[in-house]
Formats: structure tokens, C-alpha cells, sequence
């Protein structure tokens, strides 16, 4: 099981702050072939949730957003060397987690998933609310977690 810190991005340290950087654009601009602006303004006012492998990268990933009703789990990864060994179970229970601590006013945590995850994300209880649609090229899926 990993171990996780969350922290708001001013009290990341530029260690931490660079490693979570590489790792999302690992994953989301190499990996997955998208050219987007992927570092972006919400990371400023979103709490990052990383856990750190023995050589000092990130080796799992989440941004929670606190959007008053509801709250979003977001830009969720993992490091090909953890892939199929949990560690995406325990990001995800791990993000649930922390969105409950994040906003405990909120009424549902919300996640934009790539369609091939849905199942995956359904096994903690989250519900598709949108039919399959592309972003970035990549087809997503709008799903929901009511508390």
C-alpha cells in the first residue's frame, strides 16, 4: 500500500512540485499523445495528493477541487512502473478520502474518467452521468459519487 501526503501548491516544495509535473506529463502529454496546456491555473487553488516511490518521484498522482456543492478528483496517475500492483485502488480510495476532508460541504465528488476506466471507478461507487465524449482525443465519461 502507498503512502500519501496532501498538501495545497504553496506548501509544495519545487522537489515535490517538479516531480508531479513529470509525472503528468509522463502520462498525460507523452504517454497519451496530447498536446494541451496541462499545467494549468487550478492547480494553484487545488490540494495535491502524491505518494512519493523510494527514488523520490511521484509515483501517484491527484488534484482534489473544492467547487462548493461538489468536489472534483482530477488529472488522476499513475507511473507505469506501479501500474497492476493496487496502487490505482489505493490513489483512488486515497482521493475519496481526501475530497471528503477537502470539502466536507459537498454533496457529490465528481471525476471526468476515460471511458475505459469506468468500470473501474464504478467498483467505489461512481456513476456515469453523461454519455462518452472526446477530450483531447481521448474518450471520457462523466461520473459522479453522491455522499
Amino acid at each position: 500500500m502507498l503512502t500519501f501526503k496532501r498538501v495545497a501548491f504553496a506548501d509544495l516544495t519545487t522537489a515535490e512540485l517538479f516531480a508531479i509535473y513529470k509525472l503528468r506529463t509522463e502520462v498525460f502529454v507523452v504517454e497519451q499523445e496530447c498536446a494541451y496546456q496541462e499545467v494549468d491555473d487550478l492547480d494553484l487553488t487545488a490540494q495535491h495528493l502524491f505518494s512519493l516511490g523510494t527514488n523520490g518521484q511521484v509515483v501517484a498522482y491527484a488534484r482534489i477541487m473544492d467547487e462548493g456543492d461538489q468536489v472534483r478528483i482530477g488529472r488522476v496517475a499513475v507511473a507505469k512502473s506501479q501500474r497492476g500492483q493496487g496502487a490505482g485502488r489505493d490513489l483512488v480510495a486515497q482521493a475519496i478520502q481526501a475530497a471528503t476532508a477537502v470539502a466536507p460541504q459537498a454533496q457529490r465528488i465528481v471525476i471526468q474518467a476515460q471511458a475505459y476506466l469506468q468500470k473501474f471507478y464504478a467498483s467505489f461507487g461512481f456513476e456515469p452521468v453523461s454519455a462518452v465524449y472526446l477530450d483531447t482525443g481521448i474518450p471520457h465519461i462523466d461520473m459522479v459519487l453522491n455522499r
